[in-house]
This record gives C-alpha cells, structure tokens and sequence, in this order.
C-alpha cells in the first residue's frame, strides 16, 4: 500500500501544496488534476523519491520510502511528461535501454512484442528522431508493457495522443489494475478506466 501523509511542497517562498493525504491499495487509481504549476509533476516526483517534500512523509507497506530504496524503485514505474527517449536510438533501443536503466533487461523480440502493440510495427529499428510526437510517446508507454512492477506513476500520459492510442493506454491502466496493480496518474485530460476505486485529488 502507498501511503502519503501532510505532504507539503515548495517552489522558492512559495507553498504549491500543503496537507496532502491519501492512500492507494491493489486495483485502485488516483487520478491527479490541476492547472499548470499547481505542483503535479512535483508531487508525482516525491511519489518517486527523486523530490524531499518540505513536510509530510511517503510510505510504502509501512515503511518510507526514503529507507527503502532499491526496494520502492523496483516496485514502481515512473513514466514523466517528457519521453526520455533519444533521438540517435531506435525505438527498440530506446526500450531496451530505458528498460534496463530501470532495471529490468528486455530481449529484442519482447522489445519487438511491446512496440508492435502499442502500433509501432514497422518503426522499431528507426531513429526516434523521425517519429512524429504521438509515436515518441508510444515508444515510451511501451515500458508498461514489460516493467513488471506493482505501482505506475504517470506525468500526462496522454500527451500528443490520438483517440486510438488514448484508447490503448485505457487498456493497459485496466488490465493493470484488473491484476492488482495501482496507478498514480496526473493528466488533464478526463480518461475512462475502470478501476476497484478511483480517487481524485484535485491541486489548486
């Protein structure tokens, strides 16, 4: 289970949030809305570890998450507004490599497998560089298909997305929670997926 307690972050003088407090168990999304600047992609960063919130704690199975190290980041996947892809790489190394720096090695034909379904086949020995926007994106979902882990935490990933790919990624957030997953996604795009509980916490 995560667990945040009073979570508060600052920009600078500035409080962006402050007495944030919720929990997430097996089949459950929470859904993160607010405009630009209201501290999403902050609050999903503590959720990571990569940020030290001001006050408040993060848990996870009851321990926090700062003493747990390379046991949280092996439960979680971490998908940002940005791809983090490369432009010189191939979809298939950009997979493999981003797969492997989050410490799960891939073979090329689950590489292969992955970017095929997310309606990348024909594009997987490419240069990312000559991918439009949507299909960058798609290389990075990708890694949900292969990361194994428990919790997803998702900056905005329905960016530059057409209907059917948006539809694609509802799939995935099903069949996840639908095995117990849990998922943390900011987005400011209303996404139908149905989960055993959906929570939304909404940042001034």
């Amino acid at each position: 289970m995560l667990k945040v307690s009073d979570l508060e972050c600052m920009r600078g003088e500035r409080s962006l949030f402050k007495d944030i407090n919720f929990s997430l168990e097996a089949g459950e999304l929470m859904q993160v809305n607010g405009p630009n600047g209201s501290g999403k992609t902050s609050l999903l960063r503590m959720l990571c570890g990569l940020a030290i919130p001001v006050h408040g704690e993060i848990r996870w199975c009851g321990n926090a998450i700062r003493s747990l190290d390379e046991e949280y980041h092996n439960a979680i996947t971490y998908l940002g507004h940005l791809n983090g892809t490369k432009d010189n790489l191939t979809a298939i190394e950009n997979l493999r490599i981003s797969s492997a720096l989050a410490g799960n090695e891939i073979d090329e034909s689950e590489g292969y497998m992955a970017l095929r379904h997310m309606g990348l086949g024909g594009c997987e020995i490419l240069p990312v560089k000559v991918l439009s926007q949507g299909q960058r994106r798609r290389v990075a979902l990708a890694r949900l298909l292969v990361c194994r882990t428990v919790l997803w935490i998702l900056d905005e990933p329905l960016v530059a997305l057409d209907s059917a790919a948006v539809k694609l990624v509802q799939s995935l957030l099903v069949q996840h929670l639908d095995q117990g997953g849990m998922v943390v996604m900011a987005t400011h795009q209303d996404i139908n997926v149905a989960a055993v509980i959906t929570k939304r916490l909404q940042l001034a």
